[in-house]
């Protein structure tokens, strides 16, 4: 019975021992003194819900909208205005209030631009979905894109899942949205999933599971250098506690930071939705927490970087709790304003 037990004990050994280590490591980054000048550079973004543009939303609600971030530093707004067709078309009846809203936006909210957020399911872990190794299907996508712009958007951005790292297919698409986006003066923003916190974690993942949760930081550089602005989606860690979570992000955000182009807006996502499941504890992952761990990582990697905010997923879901976080934290543009809010 020696073996077996021997086994048992390595098996052990090589499971614990990584992730103590790493729970250790990340509760060591969420300490600290937050530096000053840790604050909103007026570059933050929201994810909104279809409500927006299928009718449901009304002038009384924009109205409402735009005095919950008045004083705070968003200027993007992502309106869901798909899904995208699996072969990468878009029927404009999905978005039949967009014009409103734009027009809306424009009027009560000068200064904050509207984007079309794009996405579909890939058909990378399964049969159903949008297939990027098909030329056809990303001539497609960039007509799509085209067509939001033709409406009146702002800007597009999009959020293809669940994308493996390394994939070719999508850089080359990338050059091909980069190419019409530049041509029309508009921006171009992706939601982007996290780097892997220890590296070729992606690859184990994949193999294990089939679903390789991360993208390499060298894949991550590659994507970010063909877009005006990536919002990592830094939310889903099956983190167990808030101060775990917090170092997560703080991970994250150095990560991404290392290799963003200074050009490049970087986003770090903040958790305005409140669900317990097996890839999210609601009393772990905070907007508090992410917030002190972005401030933290802003402050030793990069503190004066300008093209820096966060991204709040998503406006359905948020309660005034995240909102209060979100102003007190990071996005007051001035103290005045966050009095008010």
């Amino acid at each position: 019975m020696r073996w077996p037990k021997r086994v048992a004990l390595a098996l052990a050994v090589l499971l614990v021992v990584p992730a103590t280590t790493g729970a250790v490591a990340l509760r060591v980054g969420y300490a600290g003194t937050i530096e000053d000048g840790t604050r909103t550079r007026g570059r933050d973004a929201i994810w909104l819900g279809h409500a927006w543009v299928d009718g449901r939303k009304k002038d009384a609600d924009l109205r409402a909208f735009a005095r919950q971030i008045k004083g705070t530093g968003l200027r993007d707004l992502y309106v869901h205005a798909g899904p995208l067709e699996h072969d990468g078309t878009l029927p404009a009846s999905r978005y039949s209030r967009a014009a409103w809203l734009i027009a809306a936006v424009h009027r009560e909210i000068p200064g904050v631009r509207v984007h079309a957020w794009l996405g579909d399911r890939l058909a990378t872990e399964g049969p159903a979905g949008l297939r990027l190794e098909r030329a056809a299907t990303r001539a497609n996508v960039v007509r799509s894109a085209a067509q939001v712009l033709d409406d009146g958007f702002d800007g597009v951005h999009f959020d293809l899942e669940p994308l493996h790292s390394g994939d070719s297919h999508y850089l080359t698409l990338l050059d091909a949205l980069g190419a019409l986006t530049k041509a029309r003066g508009k921006p171009l923003s992706i939601a982007a999933h996290q780097i892997d916190p220890l590296p070729g974690q992606h690859a184990v993942a994949g193999a294990l599971t089939g679903h390789p949760k991360w993208w390499s930081q060298a894949y991550f550089a590659e994507v970010a250098r063909r877009v005006d602005q990536i919002a990592v989606m830094s939310y889903d860690t099956a983190m167990p506690l808030e101060s775990l979570y917090g170092g997560y992000v703080a991970q994250q955000t150095t990560l991404a930071l290392e290799v963003t182009p200074k050009s490049t807006d970087l986003l770090m996502g903040l958790p305005f939705y409140h669900e317990n499941k097996l890839g999210h504890r609601e009393k772990a992952e905070t907007v508090a927490a992410a917030v002190r761990g972005t401030r933290l990582a802003l402050g030793r990697t990069d503190l004066h970087r300008e093209h820096f905010g966060v991204a709040l997923y998503v406006d359905f879901a948020a309660e005034e709790s995240d909102w209060t976080a979100y102003r007190e934290g990071w996005g007051c543009t001035t103290s005045a304003s966050c009095d008010q809010g």
